[in-house]
């Protein structure tokens, strides 16, 4: 709640725990008073020192990471251009020029991935698209049915149904190609669905 308030003793008096009221005996319920640190270098030469105002023992009480801006998700930490959300930004794009009929869902939540997985799917599912720490993910679910000439799939190659595309940072995919799978893929599933 206190966000980039300065640390100054008048800021600090008005936190639980100051000298002006807080938790009984002066510090928070299961947090040892500690000594505050003042970092003179690299966090393994941080030299423990007391504050000048150290004679109230309850400024001791407040843990460093208390005088912190409250901590972020793992989404919001992130930086606003970060290479991932840009690298699926753009494969959206692509897969919405080949098929402009294609439907984007977000199927499998769970807490730790909130948002789900985006799925585009045409008379069935085309491809997923995945991010991880080091890479985005694409898979075309019937991937192992597509011509491939300029071979684009790198990766889930051993599978009977799916294959995959890893777009690592730095790396760009080949449009047309790209777009070529899209619509081969659209293709497959129509033929699909005329034969039911």
């Amino acid at each position: 709640p206190y966000g980039d308030t300065p640390l100054t003793r008048s800021a600090l008096s008005e936190m639980p725990g100051s000298c002006a009221g807080g938790w009984p005996g002066g510090h928070p319920p299961g947090i040892a008073p500690r000594r505050y640190t003042r970092m003179v270098g690299p966090p393994a030469q941080a030299v423990p020192t007391t504050p000048p105002w150290s004679r109230c023992h309850r400024w001791s009480a407040i843990p460093t990471v208390l005088l912190r801006s409250m901590p972020k998700s793992d989404k919001a930490a992130r930086e606003p251009d970060d290479w991932r959300d840009e690298a699926l930004s753009q494969i959206r794009k692509l897969i919405k020029q080949a098929d402009p009929e294609v439907v984007e869902e977000r199927k499998w939540r769970k807490p730790t991935n909130p948002e789900g997985v985006p799925v585009w799917s045409h008379d069935g599912m085309i491809c997923t698209g995945e991010t991880y720490k080091t890479h985005v993910k694409i898979t075309f679910a019937r991937g192992a049915s597509l011509k491939d000439p300029t071979h684009l799939f790198n990766s889930s190659l051993e599978g009977n149904a799916r294959r995959a595309i890893d777009v690592h940072v730095g790396e760009k995919i080949d449009e047309p190609a790209f777009k070529a799978l899209i619509r081969e893929a659209v293709a497959l599933n129509q033929a699909s669905v005329r034969r039911k």
